[in-house]
């Protein structure tokens, strides 16, 4: 089990992890208030500044799995991975436009979730029910692929071991995740923010200067690359599955990278942790400001995908195209600094876990269990369940990694993305017109799902991708965009809602309603 353990790398894992599950605890006392209240554990008493909210939703939102996963699509398929690039910078207009409106509109009503807008909105349990059935869905294959961006840095540092004892540390370290999220609440992942993202950025900009410099320069890179995707194409074309892959986009593949960067940039701020992180904010104000600075981010992610394509350069060879970035840093990084890089990417994992543990956690209380099983609940109460639900979703993940295929959870993901597009129509429109009915947007939701699932349901595995006469598109797009046609005509023929509870102002800033 040990006996391939690389001790120096792990030494500093472990260290960097002891700091971060030290800071998870003591963030209990950040910011001291009754965490017996769900708004205080949940939401971080909405007390987050600028500067706060920066590194949570950046930690939030950059996840060990990017860490892992787009490197990994660029060294399996090359300029198709750089998708991730435009669809995070497509994010912040959309943030700045719409998430102000629900913060305002929320901390009026003292909603806590996306859902419990859409209840005082249209008057619709059902399609409250729906926007949290949708949100909690896709979160918990989220979570379970940041266990597995974990695992492959686990095992990058040479832990070996057979059936269920090969998940003996992951199992360890979310069970520490599951105890100071619990105590701490939203408190705990804000806080180890600063760490992670520190540290990421640290193993970033190392990576970008010392790896190209040891092969050569970025042009050897390129060169040695383009070279590899050659090669790729042509074994793959010569085996009867032709893959596109290279340096450059095909042109069978345009359409789909725009449709799915657009689509994705939709769906990220509808999931139930983005949400979460954007309404701990203290202020509209506080959110976009976080609208203009997070594309830093994205210039982060661009190198973060620049990694795959070194693996490739530095002559890296895995059938595993996760297993390219940890086996890069191996063999390019001193044990101590792999150790180092491995700890930040299990740390990426801790921050969004934590978030989405607890913004699912959230949405089980105020929009299932509250409305549907036990209307009086007590503050105290809902808290309670909260942290709960928190280690049951927590769990959930794990089992699905212990005893089920990863690429169960990777196909699950990528419904995840055609899932919550569907809540799209309801929660943006909502934010600005009265006009649509309840009903017909849970009507559109439903065929939107169904639509979108059934797409994806390829013959051989899952896809994103639907062809429409010759030309491929996202199929998460197709489908909202049949979602919102249907809301539309059904809006027509039933009319406008009726139940709304809220005001034209309750969507302004203080500033602007005096």
């Amino acid at each position: 089990m040990l006996d391939n353990l690389n001790w120096t790398a792990a030494a500093v894992f472990a260290f960097f992890f002891a700091v971060v599950t030290i800071i998870g605890f003591v963030a209990a006392r950040w910011k001291s208030a009754d965490l017996d209240h769900l708004h205080e554990w949940g939401l971080g008493g909405r007390r987050f500044g600028a500067w706060i909210t920066w590194f949570l939703l950046g930690g939030d939102l950059y996840t060990a799995y990017t860490v892992i996963a787009v490197p990994g699509v660029m060294y399996a398929l090359g300029a198709y991975g750089f998708f991730a690039v435009p669809y995070t910078i497509l994010i912040y207009p959309l943030v700045f436009l719409i998430m102000p409106r629900l913060w305002n509109v929320t901390h009026r009503h003292g909603h806590l979730t996306g859902a419990d807008f859409i209840a005082g909105r249209y008057g619709n349990r059902w399609l409250e029910l729906a926007v949290a059935f949708t949100g909690i869905l896709a979160t918990m294959p989220y979570i379970a692929l940041q266990l597995v961006g974990m695992e492959k840095v686990i095992q990058a540092l040479g832990f070996q071991a057979q059936g269920w004892a090969s998940h003996i540390p992951l199992t360890v370290a979310f069970v520490i995740l599951a105890l100071y999220t619990y105590k701490s609440g939203l408190r705990a992942p804000a806080m180890i923010a600063f760490v992670k993202d520190i540290m990421i950025y640290i193993f970033v900009i190392a990576a970008v200067i010392i790896i190209p410099a040891k092969l050569g320069g970025y042009a050897a890179v390129f060169d040695a690359a383009k070279t590899a995707y050659e090669a790729k194409v042509a074994a793959t074309t010569a085996a009867g599955k032709p893959v596109a892959a290279g340096l450059t986009l095909a042109p069978s593949q345009i359409w789909m990278f725009i449709s799915l960067s657009i689509g994705s940039a939709m769906a990220l701020f509808m999931y139930p942790h983005a949400m979460t992180g954007t309404l701990s904010a203290s202020s509209p104000d506080a959110i976009r400001r976080n609208a203009v600075t997070l594309p830093a981010y994205s210039l982060v992610l661009g190198l973060i995908a620049l990694l795959g394509v070194m693996a490739l350069a530095a002559g890296i060879k895995t059938t595993d195209s996760s297993q390219a970035v940890p086996l890069l840093v191996l063999q390019m990084f001193p044990d101590w600094f792999a150790g180092f890089c491995f700890a930040a990417i299990a740390i990426g994992a801790l921050v969004p876990a934590a978030v989405m543990s607890i913004g699912a956690a959230n949405t089980f209380t105020r929009n299932i269990w509250k409305p549907f099983v036990n209307p009086a609940m007590s503050p105290r109460e809902e808290s309670y369940l909260a942290k709960l639900m928190s280690l049951v979703v927590k769990v959930g993940a794990l089992v699905v990694i212990i005893f089920l295929p990863t690429q169960f959870a990777l196909d699950l993901q990528l419904l995840g993305g055609i899932w919550m597009i569907q809540i799209f129509p309801a929660v943006v429109a909502g934010l600005f017109t009265r006009w649509f009915n309840g009903w017909a947007l849970l009507v559109g939701w439903a065929i939107g799902m169904l639509v979108g699932s059934y797409l994806a349901w390829g013959p051989t595995a899952l896809t994103p991708a639907v062809s429409i006469y010759g030309t491929t598109f996202y199929i998460g797009l197709v489908a909202v965009a049949l979602n919102f046609v249907v809301s539309v005509v059904l809006t027509m023929v039933l009319g406008s809602t009726a139940e709304d509870v809220t005001r034209a102002s309750d969507y302004e800033d203080a500033a602007a309603v005096r």
